[in-house]
């Protein structure tokens, strides 16, 4: 995972195209996932790092529905690893929150790259 930090004043001062400030706009693009995220991507116009923060959401939890949709129909060992993964996606979930709001872009692997790929073609 990488990080990539705006400059932290002209981060705070500078609102969305919602009128939100951006770090508000980038935490709840993760508020509820897939659907806080398609939101925050059909309604902001202008902001890159809101853009970013909306795709990885959707990517992010679109993929782990996927993952959590094939372990369902394996008997024993797939359920076993969904009792995993929900305590590791919370963890994450939360993470992202936070580094949102702090104005950071944390990138994930896979997904963060194609966000950041989306976010740059779409501004």
């Amino acid at each position: 995972m990488s990080e990539s930090v705006n400059e932290p004043n002209e981060q705070q001062t500078e609102k969305s195209s919602t009128g939100m400030d951006l770090n508000v706009a980038g935490l709840l693009c993760y508020l509820a996932g897939i659907v806080t995220g398609i939101i925050f991507l059909v309604i902001e116009k202008e902001s890159p790092f809101v853009k970013f923060h909306a795709l990885q959401s959707i990517f992010t939890f679109l993929g782990v529905f996927v993952i959590s949709t094939i372990l369902a129909f394996i008997p024993i060992i797939g359920w076993m690893l969904s009792l995993l993964l929900y305590p590791l996606v919370l963890i994450l979930w939360i993470i992202l929150m936070v580094k949102a709001y702090q104005g950071k872009q944390m990138k994930l692997p896979i997904v963060g790259d194609m966000a950041e790929k989306q976010a740059k073609s779409q501004s």
